[in-house]
């Protein structure tokens, strides 16, 4: 068991680097972009299932049920191989998978919008229509402001899962954690003390940015 920390020790000395700079700098990287952008893609996918053009509706409707009922590897692959192909301009793998990740994170982001849309009292859009506001008028102005609060938290659990699910990027070898996590494993042969580090590292992420989500929630509701 010495001999194991000893072999922790030795790896986190000569390659903390490789775990703390680059693994982490490219995970929260690659959370980030997939949150902010899966946020604004999923606003779009959330108004175009509620909307009453039926093309719009259904194409979207087809879009979250697809990315949700199939696994997140399996799309990766998809972004990976054919979002080159689609694009008129050369892009990195890690603009592939990002992209990948994004729609992804869309999908299900879309559903907690359309939960927190849904919760807002359809009074109040009944009495902004009859002060003269229009349909988009009324989801800009009076309920998606309303709804952001039930949003919020729900989209910073969905960053906690991304962070987590980022390791399935480390099939194409994009630079995040368990990449990381393959470079030194390939060099040192030490495999479980490879995947200890990268476990604690993943932990101690998750469980400070779970600690600012709680914080967050509080003050929410100690200004309602």
């Amino acid at each position: 068991m010495s001999e194991y920390f000893d072999n922790i020790v030795k790896i986190m000395t000569r390659y903390w680097d490789v775990f703390l700079v680059t693994g982490v700098s490219y995970t929260l990287l690659l959370s980030v972009i997939t949150v902010f952008f899966g946020a604004i893609l999923g606003i779009f996918f959330c108004l175009g299932r509620m909307s009453r053009f039926k093309v719009l509706n259904w194409l979207c409707i087809a879009i979250v049920e697809v990315v949700r009922g199939t696994p997140m590897l399996l799309q990766l692959y998809v972004g990976y191989f054919l979002v080159p192909k689609l694009l008129p301009f050369a892009v990195s793998d890690f603009v592939s998978i990002a992209i990948a990740l994004i729609i992804n994170s869309a999908a299900y982001v879309s559903e907690v919008f359309r939960s927190g849309i849904q919760s807002v009292d359809s009074g109040q859009t009944e009495a902004a229509r009859s002060l003269g506001l229009s349909s988009s008028q009324t989801m800009l102005r009076i309920v998606l402001p309303q709804a952001v609060k039930t949003i919020l938290p729900a989209l910073g659990n969905e960053f906690i899962t991304i962070v987590k699910d980022t390791s399935l990027a480390s099939t194409f070898f994009i630079g995040e954690l368990m990449t990381s996590y393959l470079k030194v494993k390939g060099t040192t042969y030490l495999t479980m003390e490879c995947l200890f580090i990268v476990g604690v590292i993943y932990f101690v992420l998750t469980f400070i940015l779970n600690r600012l989500l709680c914080a967050f929630e509080r003050r929410l509701r100690a200004n309602d």
